[in-house]
């Protein structure tokens, strides 16, 4: 093994506070849905209204992330990386004090500005500190950071919202913000790990964006990467409530029932990017290790969510909505890794920002959508699970999609035929 087939030293520790990083941005992005309940009687809101509120926070999420993705091709990620966990803080605080449904849609609008970028920035930052063959793992422990802060936060955030209401709950999170971001100062470092240019052009190569942005496999993988995202945005908004509005569960049940879906694809994810780069490390093509594995799961998953409402007990509703919503959440490693295979090292960060982008696009839609099903259902319960039926087709014709079209080797010869020599980006100093 040389030295380019090893990670950096220290590349574990930044990869711990990566994992803390996207774990309070996810914590960030559930409180909502935990909430939804209390929430929604306190400020009077129908469940047309939640849903736009669910729908808001994601407004500004994927030009937030584009436009910063373009700095960090410029920019050091310590620095944007900082600059998004300030902004979580403190838009959380005005939580604290009378809240108006205008001032929750403006905090949640900038809240999702500040956070769109979370995600393919902290992936770039860690990827200047590991190879392509063993990026499989740590992009998997970032990726769950979502999970875990779902599963560590919501027990807490729920004990909160019954013991000191709502508001605190937002509170804790802007303080745990601030937390991370001293940690961050003190220890958050840049990786130097520059990968090696997609064609024999030179370090310099740059592929123009329209044969980026027309790429079938990155088509393919951000149509997939979109129907999983439709069903992690359902659960952000909408599973807690399903579980106390729809099932008739008690807050406090529901409230700690809503980790299991985060749970079983915090499993999911560390298992398929475990298994994903073994498989890549043994010289399996990207074709199966990251097309077809995590395809074959998204499919699995769509076939089993139409089932939900045809279930004759709570548990077994449940348990088909928690299988088939993170049986494919395997996608999110593999799309990170498939972009950075298919993009010269200048223009990573803004291709992982414009494709994270397209596949958030789905957290506009999905809560809105569900809500107004809701509101127009014979019943909400009934609201619910025609939600679900919809989100197993886009599973279905996203996993399709993929499987056919995710070929990385293919499409990474005929990009390299577009590869272009071009003078270096200056960097812009802080």
């Amino acid at each position: 093994m040389t030295v380019h087939d090893r990670p950096l030293k220290g590349a574990w520790g930044m990869t711990a506070l990566l994992f803390l990083f996207m774990l309070i941005n996810f914590a960030d992005k559930v409180v909502v849905g935990l909430a939804a309940v209390p929430l929604t009687r306190d400020l009077g809101l129908t469940p047309e209204q939640f849903g736009d509120i669910g729908s808001a926070f994601f407004l500004l999420f994927a030009v937030s992330a584009i436009v910063v993705g373009f700095i960090s091709n410029r920019v050091q990620t310590r620095h944007t990386l900082l600059v998004m966990a300030i902004i979580w803080s403190i838009v959380q605080f005005p939580m604290l004090g009378l809240v108006s449904v205008e001032t929750l849609i403006v905090c949640r609008i900038i809240l999702g500005a500040g956070e769109g970028p979370a995600g393919p920035v902290a992936t770039h930052a860690i990827y200047k500190w590991f190879p392509d063959s063993l990026r499989g793992l740590p992009t998997a422990v970032i990726a769950q950071g979502s999970a875990f802060g779902v599963i560590i936060a919501v027990p807490l955030l729920n004990w909160i919202i019954e013991t000191y209401t709502w508001h605190w709950a937002f509170g804790a999170l802007g303080i745990a913000g601030l937390v991370w971001t001293v940690l961050w100062l003190i220890f958050g470092r840049e990786g130097t790990l520059v990968d090696a240019p997609v064609s024999t052009n030179g370090s310099n190569e740059r592929i123009p964006y329209r044969y980026l942005l027309t790429c079938p496999t990155i088509l393919a993988v951000c149509a997939a990467g979109f129907a999983s995202y439709w069903g992690l945005a359902l659960g952000l908004t909408w599973f807690t409530s399903y579980l106390v509005a729809g099932l008739g569960f008690s807050q406090k049940l529901g409230g700690n029932l809503t980790v299991l879906p985060w749970v079983f694809g915090a499993l999911v994810v560390l298992t398929g990017g475990y298994l994903s780069q073994r498989l890549k490390r043994k010289g399996v093509s990207s074709r199966i290790c990251r097309g077809i594995l995590p395809s074959l799961a998204i499919i699995t998953g769509g076939c089993a969510l139409p089932f939900v409402g045809a279930m004759p007990t709570d548990g077994l509703k449940i348990a088909f909505l928690v299988f088939g919503s993170a049986i494919g959440s395997t996608i999110y490693v593999v799309l990170p890794m498939i972009i950075s295979e298919l993009t010269p090292h200048p223009q990573r960060a803004a291709m992982l920002a414009i494709t994270n982008s397209v596949v958030t696009f789905a957290g506009i839609l999905a809560p809105k959508i569900m809500g107004s099903m809701i509101q127009n259902a014979a019943t909400p319960l009934a609201g619910y699970e025609q939600g679900y039926v919809i989100l197993g087709v886009l599973l279905l014709a996203g996993g399709l999609v993929g499987l056919l079209f995710i070929r990385p080797e293919r499409d990474r010869t005929r990009l390299a035929a577009r590869a272009v020599a071009a003078p270096p980006l200056t960097p812009i100093r802080a």
